[in-house]
């Protein structure tokens, strides 16, 4: 090791060796973290592109976009990452969870409802009609449509924010630990410590 290679402000080599691997402890968490996200997400605008599609075929109208949810649900999973990292809203801290938990579905609720105008303004495009083609489509049709989808989107997102402001609140093993183990045995197991 030459001078001053893997040694940090202690001095130490061990110093310079844990850097690296807290690191990748946190790159892999926040990697789980963004995959579950994406996984709530698509899969509640997944179950929305189908009812549309249902109801589409109620008319014989096709619908073929299956992959667009997905990429709004990646997008969308990436925003919310971010706004993890970016403290929002630290006047809620002191407040009940239930406002911060709706002040954030409103919040990406209207995220939502933004990446839905700019698939429609980029589908205007792509059919070669121009960007207001899609604001135009949204105007004389899927303006309902958009209103349908921003409250069932918002509706999902409240147990979402729920369940990650209570994470901030109990750490996110002790919840995660009550939500997919069984919590009766854990409390079992300390009350015969006691």
């Amino acid at each position: 090791m030459g001078p001053g290679e893997g040694v940090r402000g202690d001095g130490t080599a061990a110093a310079g060796a844990a850097a690296p691997a807290t690191l990748r402890r946190r790159v892999v968490a926040e990697v789980i973290e963004y995959y579950f996200d994406f996984l709530y997400l698509a899969f509640f605008l997944v179950a929305f592109a189908w009812y549309r599609r249902l109801i589409l075929a109620e008319f014989n109208i096709p619908y073929l976009n299956y992959g667009l949810p997905l990429i709004e649900a990646a997008v969308l999973a990436k925003v919310i990452m971010i706004g993890d990292m970016v403290p929002m809203g630290h006047g809620f801290q002191r407040r009940p969870l239930i406002i911060p938990t709706l002040f954030r579905s409103v919040l990406f609720s209207f995220y939502v409802l933004i990446f839905a105008l700019i698939e429609h303004t980029v589908t205007g495009l792509l059919h070669g009609k121009g960007w207001m083609a899609g604001i135009l489509e949204i105007e004389s049709t899927g303006r309902d449509e958009l209103v349908a989808k921003s409250i069932i989107v918002f509706a999902a997102f409240v147990p979402f924010f729920a369940f990650k402001e209570l994470e901030k609140v109990l750490g996110k093993d002790r919840l995660r630990s009550l939500f997919w183990r069984n919590p009766h045995a854990a409390s079992e197991g300390e009350s015969r410590a006691s």
